[in-house]
């Protein structure tokens, strides 16, 4: 049996259920804000075997060959009559999903404890850089006089070292990659706040996404210069005419995604490459558990196909 481990509205997971369904595949879909709502189990001296029961669930992790750590999403306990009683509850439902995922260590796609660190992008930017990618010349800092002087080198990009989103009450902020002005004196306290990427800028014929399903790399070229507002990251704006196209990756760089993902102890990753105008490619970034999705439904290669295949490997 295969475990899905997410929450109810992620559409992503939607397509690996069609898979197994196609397939005739026995499943489980766990949503995990659901899971105080059911009834939980655990006996050391059975194996250490965890037990979930709810009224459309009964599941047995013993039961479970492989499963996919796609994005779960917080418990969320019921009944407390206070904050503080709420925060308490909170945390302990945390604390048994750090529980299962352990008890699943070895039949993950890729364990989601492999991809916390993973999302270490000094790590990430350090192994491939090792491993013979071309890496733009890169600072992460939040000194002013080391900032000030590596964008006064060359033309550079600036983009978040961690989170992507500010939050700011129902509504949020992306903050997208962004070309830098040479920094000025007024500029010093906002650098001193946190440490940020700096980049010298790579100009590009196009961006890629690689993504690596155990040792198979499906990639895209997605045309991020033919609108002005995508030029620097092609997330930005709303073009839902954003040219997508699958390539083929020269054999080199296919095996350096391989390695990069396995030396991260992945079995999954999205690869953000750049692909200069001499024909280059560059490495941005890896995202542990990126989304995949759109890829499928603009380009219809077949990757819910290959992580099912994959999972069904692990569970053999």
């Amino acid at each position: 049996m295969i475990l899905l481990v997410t929450n109810k509205r992620d559409l992503t997971t939607d397509f690996i259920v069609v898979e197994l369904r196609r397939r005739g595949r026995a499943f489980h879909r766990l949503n995990t804000e659901d899971l105080p709502q059911a009834s939980v189990r655990f006996n050391p001296r059975a194996g250490g075997s965890w037990a979930i029961d709810s009224s459309d669930l009964n599941l047995r992790l013993e039961d479970v060959g492989a499963a996919y750590y796609r994005r779960p999403g917080s418990p969320e306990p019921a009944g407390a009559r206070d904050e503080a009683t709420a925060k308490y509850l909170a945390d302990e439902w945390s604390a048994v999903t750090k529980g299962l995922w352990n008890a699943l260590e070895g039949r993950w796609l890729s364990s989601p404890f492999a991809i916390l660190r993973a999302e270490d992008k000094p790590r990430q930017l350090a192994t491939a850089s090792a491993l013979g990618f071309d890496v733009p010349e890169t600072l992460i800092s939040n000194d002013f006089a080391a900032a000030s002087a590596f964008v006064a080198k060359a033309g550079a990009i600036g983009k978040p070292l961690r989170h992507s989103l500010v939050e700011r009450g129902e509504a949020g902020e992306v903050l997208f990659t962004a070309r830098l002005d040479p920094l000025k004196p007024i500029d010093r306290t906002a650098v001193s706040l946190a440490p940020v990427i700096y980049q010298h800028e790579v100009r590009k014929a196009y961006d890629v996404r690689a993504t690596v399903i155990g040792d198979r790399v499906f990639a895209v070229a997605i045309h991020s210069q033919d609108h002005d507002e995508t030029t620097v990251d092609w997330r930005s704006g709303t073009r839902l005419d954003l040219r997508h196209e699958a390539i083929e990756l020269p054999a080199n760089i296919i095996d350096k995604c391989r390695a990069l993902t396995q030396k991260l102890d992945l079995r999954y990753g999205a690869i953000d490459l750049i692909a200069d105008q001499d024909g280059r490619y560059w490495f941005l970034e890896i995202n542990p558990n990126g989304q995949w999705a759109w890829i499928e439904r603009r380009t219809g290669l077949p990757l819910a196909s290959a992580i099912v295949d994959e999972l069904e490997a692990i569970s053999a």
